[in-house]
């Protein structure tokens, strides 16, 4: 039982819970968000008594006469600043990190509200942001403590027309955690869902025996695929997706659902969980692509292996390259990578009347009523689906995970049902980027001009379709790169496996193929012995050339133009590396595309309706900027309602940049309607009157036998330059130069550069999804995302150019910033060390995490040794308790180990103070203090392991024992004086 305060009211708990749980659980304050429960990324940081702390680590029992402060507690005024400061400074993306990166702004103004930006990032470093690329949430506190200095409220932005830099619709609900996710609603008679998974990537589920797990007390129901009432297959262009693996078929990966606990709280439906027995036949797996190509492989679908196969071409790239001056060829290999968004997959839902309506964050709401309906053998209409706010996307959640079975469970008990994935889940489940193998081959001629590119890419699907085919056929459309030739062949192939399946992930296989042709062109460059500027320059694409595809380009063709921005930092720079993207706005290649807006006159103002999700782009912010261009309306009079199914016209999926361009240019032509349909009458005359338009961006097939096929109707170019510190041989700082034709929101579009270009960075040197048997081995806090204060400066660079007839000229940007990052970054380190590197992340950089060789130093008799199983909380009580004063005394909180010699000279007892546990630690637990100590934060430290992993000496890894100096006389003082039993006294 514990008593203490929550936003200056008592509380008492005589049950020893969670703090995140019970805030969000019993008090029901949802701006604490649970985005791991894990310690690691800091969505649910909250103040204790004014010091940042993650809910998720603390037990209420330790929190006797304490006082807790949220986001909710905090003053009317501080409310107001700190949703100007993020709103002004552009900090607002997604959304689900915003809270508790206010929390810890809030813990660091009030000790000083004029810090430092090194300050700023220092207070946040425990907290991931997956979207913004953290500069402008910096710049957004440091503005929040000059206004809490001053005491007084700027005004801000009123012209909501485009090119204005506005706040964004959603900052305030986003700020103040007022705005409902899934996993914020609560209602009356709520049931909760979880899913029974499959033990082994690869078996034939003979029997589920649910006896036991429906007598546990507060089970609802148990369901298996019998029970489903439609089609149990879903897919997003594939129905190759098993709800739940039906007795006597095969499950395909780890994730496969068996069956669904229905239970009256969370935590009895996962004890329930591990009360369902499985019999399974355990059949070999298939780990890898070349695995699954061979002729006697076991099959993951009954259809064969081999999802698709792309073959593009164009002229007749062997015989350019055969008579090409320089021929160069590679092989570059890119690795899975997870999305990491900061809200894990959760969804509501409701029963109706007759049918479901389904709360969702998800990046289609129209697409999750598709796969769901069918699911349970209802119509369309009867399944409404709304977007709540979506806590980031990149891809990642295009497919439904939770949205089809909170639905089915809903259904069939009528209840409310909220179902919500684990971290580890969420890990484990939606799909990821593709791993692909690429050979390339490029000829040039001695000018360097581009006579011709060969190519073959594998990748690896996964266990499901999902995006794979879209992907795999936007790889290998854009492994051409964004120049001028006409001679190119490229082969695709992605393979069925049982690893987790891959999908969409920002920059769509584009990421991966522009490592390979960006890398090759730079080492072509030298081999013509021209910059790598200069090879760009002389092949870029310009307005009225032809692409290797065959399309002609139009007049807002930039990619000269994001080259000549960052000419003078190319030529100032040491060392430094380029590369650059092009990137599709909008589905393309015949597909049907179509955006989609009505415009609805209510209570004197215009209601934007629109059902493309908004998973933090900013596409209501636009839309609003686009109709209040259209009519002259003040943005006060225009609103936008969230994507929903029932109230709003379907404009596609949130994918392919699409929405700026295609949702946009349907909101021009129906405010265009509206004007015409005014006739000089206010808005209060029009009331009820609605204004409806559509725009297919009509491309061409694949392949179409035309002359000039239209691929796409818009692209977007980017160049991208990283430089290298010559000394220390870290990353000083990328410029992001990207043509956008018409800035709607240059705000938003700096956050857009400035986030992608983070997440490829991670992407490119150290980010891991490691898998073994099928199996992922990583945790969030073991993801490698980068920290705010381990960045180097980020440059964005907009590049304005007209010509797109559709939009206002507006062209999308969500994906191509993340594309050209990672062989920018590659061929920095090449100019830095000569080494060239074809796979990610990159090795041999001061950022890869290398697991350390076990030691070799002789052990004496008599020595100290540390307890693997135990951890240092830094209490200090064996520096007081050791008579001979080996210890090093330090003020600190925290401490690591360090003993002196008589002359006071730092001799290793245990810990050599190489900081390599630093440098892994994801929490950013362990920090050098002001005496040259590496200090450990026990409230920080979730005890992960990795830096237990990292320790040179292997103090606290396999090996238990570690040398001690002759000074030491291992008395053991020490070691009886330690609460945590971390040292230990050894004589063999």
């Amino acid at each position: 039982m514990a008593t203490f305060f929550v936003n200056g009211q008592r509380v008492t708990t005589d049950k020893n819970k969670n703090l995140l749980s019970f805030l969000r659980d019993n008090l029901h304050i949802t701006s604490a968000k649970d985005g791991c429960s894990q310690g690691a990324c800091g969505t649910c940081t909250i103040l204790i008594d004014g010091v940042a702390t993650r809910a998720c680590t603390v037990k209420t029992n330790a929190l006797e006469g304490r006082s807790i402060l949220t986001v909710e507690g905090l003053s009317d005024f501080e409310k107001d600043v700190y949703t100007y400061a993020f709103g002004e400074a552009g900090a607002v993306q997604c959304g689900f990190c915003i809270p508790g990166m206010v929390m810890c702004a809030k813990g660091l103004l009030d000790v000083t509200c004029d810090p430092t930006e090194e300050e700023v990032r220092h207070a946040i470093r425990n907290n991931i942001c997956r979207c913004t690329g953290y500069v402008k949430i910096v710049a957004a506190i440091l503005l929040a403590g000059k206004i809490l200095c001053e005491g007084e409220l700027p005004r801000s932005e009123s012209d909501w027309k485009l090119g204005a830099r506005v706040h964004r619709i959603d900052v305030r609900e986003k700020v103040t955690g007022t705005g409902l996710y899934p996993d914020d609603v609560y209602m009356d008679n709520m049931i909760h869902g979880v899913a029974v998974r499959s033990k082994y990537p690869r078996a034939r589920v003979l029997s589920i025996d649910t006896t036991a797990a429906k007598a546990l007390d507060g089970v609802i129901d148990v369901f298996t695929a019998a029970d489903i009432p439609g089609k149990n297959k879903v897919g997003h262009l594939v129905k190759d997706w098993d709800t739940m693996i039906p007795v006597g078929s095969i499950t395909h990966f780890l994730g496969d659902a068996i069956a669904l606990v229905a239970a009256q709280t969370r935590e009895i439906a996962l004890q329930a969980r591990d009360l369902v027995k499985v019999d399974y036949e355990v059949l070999p797996m298939v780990r890898d692509p070349y695995e699954a190509m061979k002729e006697d492989a076991p099959l993951v679908h009954s259809g064969g292996n081999l999802l698709t196969h792309k073959h593009v071409s164009r002229g007749d790239a062997s015989a350019a390259i055969a008579q090409s001056r320089y021929v160069l060829s590679g092989t570059f290999h890119t690795p899975w990578t997870e999305h990491a968004f900061l809200e894990p997959e959760c969804a509501v839902a409701i029963p109706t009347d007759d049918g479901v309506k389904i709360l969702s964050t998800d990046q289609g709401v129209f697409d999750t009523q598709h796969e769901t309906a069918p699911m349970l053998g209802l119509s369309m209409e009867q399944v409404k689906v709304q977007n709540c706010l979506v806590g980031g996307g990149f891809g990642g959640k295009e497919d439904v995970t939770v949205q089809h079975m909170s639905a089915l469970i809903a259904y069939l008990t009528k209840r409310p049902c909220k179902m919500k994935l684990s971290r580890d889940e969420s890990i484990l489940f939606h799909p990821k980027r593709h791993p692909m193998d690429m050979d390339f081959t490029l000829g040039c001629d001695e000018n360097g001009i581009i006579q011709g590119v060969k190519a073959k890419v594998i990748a690896d699907t996964g266990a499901y379709a999902s995006l794979g085919g879209p992907v795999l056929e936007r790889a290998c459309t854009h492994a051409s790169g964004p120049y001028n030739y006409q001679n190119f062949e490229i082969d695709g192939y992605a393979y069925y496996t049982n690893n987790p399946p891959a999908g969409a992930f920002r920059g769509f296989g584009v990421t991966q193929t522009c490592f390979a042709i960006e890398s090759l062109l730079n080492q072509m460059a030298d081999k013509v012995g021209i910059s790598t500027w200069e090879i760009r320059y002389r092949n870029a694409i310009r307005p009225g050339q032809e692409l290797p595809n065959g399309q002609i380009v139009d007049e807002s063709t930039g990619l000269v133009e994001t080259l000549e921005a960052i000419k003078a930092e190319y030529d100032s720079s040491e060392v430094k590396g380029i590369a650059c993207a092009m990137k599709n706005a909008g589905v393309g290649v015949g597909i049907p595309d179509t955006g989609r807006v009505r415009l609805e006159i209510k209570d004197g103002g215009i209601i934007v309706h629109c059902g493309g999700s908004c998973i933090g782009q900013g596409v209501g912010t636009v839309l609003k900027q686009m109709v209040c261009q259209i009519t002259g309306f003040d943005g006060s009079k225009v609103s936008v309602e969230p994507a929903n199914t029932f109230n709003a016209p379907d404009s596609g999926t949130t994918s392919g940049s699409r929405h700026t361009v295609i949702s946009g240019e349907a909101a021009r032509r129906a405010s265009v309607l509206l004007n015409e349909g005014r006739n000089g009458r206010t808005l209060e005359q029009m009331e009820g009157e609605e204004y409806y338009a559509e725009y297919l961006a009509k491309t061409d097939k694949l392949g179409a036998d035309v002359p000039h096929p239209v691929s796409h109707v818009a692209y977007g170019y980017a160049t991208q330059m990283c430089v290298i510190d010559p000394f220390s041989g870290k990353i000083q700082k990328i410029v992001a130069a990207h043509d956008v034709g018409n800035a709607v929101n240059p705000i938003s579009v700096e956050g857009q550069i400035e986030g992608g270009v983070v997440m490829s960075m991670g992407y490119a040197l150290r980010e891991r999804y490691p898998l073994k048997d099928c199996k992922p081995l990583a945790k969030y806090g073991s993801l490698g995302l980068f920290r705010s204060d381990e960045l180097p400066i980020v440059q964005s660079i907009i590049v304005e150019k007209a010509g797109l007839p559709v939009a206002c000229g507006a062209i999308g940007i969500g994906e191509i910033t993340s594309i050209p990052t990672a062989p920018a970054i590659a061929d920095a380190f090449y100019r830095y060390d000569h080494k060239f590197r074809t796979s990610l992340p990159l090795c041999d950089t001061p950022y890869e995490y290398k697991k350390p060789e076990p030691p070799t130093t002789n052990v004496p008799t008599k020595k100290l040794t540390i307890n693997k199983n135990a951890r240092c909380i830094g209490c200090l009580e064996c520096v007081r308790a050791c008579a001979n004063m080996f210890f090093k005394r330090d003020d600190a909180e925290y401490a690591c180990l360090n003993v002196v010699d008589k002359k006071g000279k730092p001799t290793p007892v245990v810990c050599i103070q190489c900081g390599k546990c630093a440098q892994v630690c994801p929490q950013g637990a362990i920090s050098k203090n002001d005496k040259g100590v590496y200090i450990i934060s026990k409230k920080l430290c979730t005890n992960c392991g990795l830096c237990r992993d990292a320790c040179p000496l292997h103090v606290m890894v396999a090996s238990p024992i570690a040398p001690v100096t002759s000074k030491c006389i291992s008395c053991g003082v020490c070691a009886k004086a330690c609460p945590m039993d971390v040292i230990l006294v050894c004589n063999p």
